[in-house]
């Protein structure tokens, strides 16, 4: 495999390409003899980059085909358009891609969220003219840290490429495959067919269903006026509020906190796969898949190896499994079939208020919450075996099957934003507040751990933060958009995408803007879950100490905000 990564300017490129085995990388300015010795040393390598399936690959095709790297950059950045469209003769380059980019986060983010370096260039990619000598070893010296940074991208993250490399290899697929989406992946295991069909709302409820009380659910799913995906309703469900759209089922008390007592019991009641279920036990597969009982297969095989406890194992199969729904509805996709998605999710939603409703005859039931696949209630302890039948009856009719765990402790926000604890401590923790964090995902993590301790160890917020000495456990990663112009702090103006922001008690440091130009002047927006005072770090703080103007009690204050939305007062 090679690490490599693009810059184009509109009279100048260069590319850096690291090879892990070698201990040089290649560095290639406008050289176009150069990068094509080096692509056909590597030619049936895998070329890994960041964001390359949507750019890089594009460039190093266009070059080779002899086409302008700057005409194609235009055509991808400025104009939008997508870079398989800029010339049929880019087909004819053979090339195995492979993006190691996560969604919805930029290499810059990730930088901060590692704590590195937030390296950014000083030269305009804007600069109508050729670039100096000196632009050109800045250049390199930022696309260089690019690559580098890729690089750990993908050992973070080396999890998904090994599960892809593994259905690649396991259903007998050429390498090139692993240029693919896992989506694309999935689709071609189904051995899919694109078929056009005209019966996006042919709906129907389920014969297993039967729905008295809430029937009216059903109803609106099939009143041909609601057939809109923007459209959604509201249900009082066991005195809650509950949401039903084209989306899925959600419902719960907010602001909630609860630890059983001696008398009482709480039970999360999970529906097991139940998607995957519902496409095979009821036969809303896509309908242009020619080998469907490989969802079958794969489906069996990772329910053995789940009751086996083999997690690892499990990866590329749950590609399959768990991402079959969503390309279903993926009109690029070969397994495009909106109708037999959205009776999936009517039908799942109908089918929990089933359960819901059967449920509610026990006099002690109480619904904490519901969310797609699963409840969480309360009972009193005499009417767990009764609880249990009235599940085995909703098992046996609708053909699935439910896990049920013992819940301690509750503390819930939210639908979206809870965490539970079991009678063996074991926690289920859920939403940006709670969830746990990694090297790919630290953004105030000190109020993530803060906000647990407390909850699930008894240990005051103030003791987690001021005990704390790392200055990264601190940090807020803050991305200017392109809705806006630049950042403005003090007298300042900073023109870079991302930026690492701490709450300071110097009164000298100021608040962190981020700036849009209008046709009056300029306006001013603070960067959400930043202090009024703060100052920005964004060079290398891997090891570094918190420094005297950190204001701890701007953090202690935001983690007991955070802690009364758990219904902690």
């Amino acid at each position: 495999m090679i690490f490599y990564d693009f810059e184009v300017f509109r009279y100048d490129w260069l590319v850096c390409l690291i090879d892990p085995d070698k201990d040089e990388p290649y560095i290639v300015v406008n050289d176009v003899d150069l990068l094509r010795k080096i692509y056909n040393e590597y030619k049936n390598d895998i070329w890994i980059g960041f964001n390359s399936r949507h750019y890089d690959q594009y460039i190093l095709k266009a070059i080779l085909c002899g086409l302008s790297a700057w005409d194609c950059n235009d055509y991808i950045i400025n104009k939008g358009l997508p870079g398989w469209q800029f010339s049929s003769l880019l087909r004819k380059v053979f090339l195995i891609n492979y993006d190691c980019a996560p969604l919805n986060q930029s290499l810059k983010q990730l930088e901060g969220f590692q704590g590195h370096s937030i390296h950014e260039t000083g030269v305009s990619f804007d600069i109508d003219r050729p670039l100096t000598q000196e632009e050109i070893t800045e250049t390199i010296d930022y696309c260089l840290n690019d690559v580098q940074e890729a690089m750990n991208v993908f050992a973070e993250n080396i999890n998904d490429f090994n599960a892809l490399l593994w259905l690649v290899k396991e259903f007998n697929f050429p390498l090139s495959y692993m240029s693919k989406t896992k989506a694309q992946i999935s689709a071609e295991i189904l051995e899919c067919v694109k078929v056009e069909r005209d019966d996006e709302w042919d709906l129907s409820v389920l014969s297993c269903i039967n729905l008295k009380k809430y029937k009216s659910a059903a109803e609106w799913f099939l009143n041909p006026d609601n057939h809109n995906y923007k459209k959604s309703f509201t249900l009082n469900v066991a005195d809650i509020e509950h949401d039903f759209g084209w989306g899925g089922i959600h419902g719960a008390k907010e602001k909630y906190h609860y630890k059983c007592d001696k008398n009482h019991i709480m039970l999360h009641i999970d529906v097991e796969s139940f998607y995957p279920r519902l496409m095979i036990f009821h036969n809303l597969l896509t309908r242009n898949a020619k080998k469907p009982e490989r969802f079958k297969n794969i489906f069996d095989r990772r329910m053995q190896l789940k009751h086996e406890g083999k997690k690892k194992e499990q990866a590329p199969l749950k590609i399959v499994i768990n991402g079959t729904f969503g390309i279903m509805k993926d009109i690029n996709n070969k397994a495009y079939d909106p109708r037999n998605a959205n009776l999936v999710c009517i039908n799942g939603q109908l089918m929990l208020l089933d359960l819901i409703e059967c449920l509610e005859v026990v006099d002690s039931f109480e619904l904490i919450q519901s969310n797609t696949d699963g409840l969480i209630i309360k009972i009193h302890k005499n009417d767990f075996e009764l609880i249990d039948d009235i599940c085995y009856e909703w098992e046996s009719r609708c053909n699935m099957k439910l896990g049920f765990d013992y819940v301690k402790e509750i503390w819930q926000k939210d639908v979206n934003n809870y965490i539970f604890v079991d009678y063996d401590g074991v926690a289920e923790r859920k939403g940006a507040y709670v969830k746990e964090l990694s090297s790919m995902d630290n953004d105030l993590p000190i109020i993530n751990k803060a906000l647990v301790d407390y909850m699930l160890k008894g240990v005051s917020v103030e003791q987690t933060i001021n005990d704390c000495d790392e200055l990264i456990q601190f940090q807020k990663i803050c991305k200017l958009t392109t809705n806006f112009d630049y950042v403005k702090h003090g007298k300042n103006i900073f023109t870079n995408k991302c930026y690492r922001i701490f709450a300071s008690n110097n009164f000298l440091d100021s608040t962190v803007y981020k700036a849009k130009l209008t046709s009056t002047g300029f306006s001013l927006y603070k960067f959400a879950n930043t202090a009024d005072n703060a100052f920005i770090e964004n060079g290398d703080i891997t090891g570094a100490s918190v420094p005297q103007k950190l204001n701890k009690q701007w953090y202690i204050n935001l983690a007991k905000e955070r802690l009364e939305q758990y219904g902690v007062t």
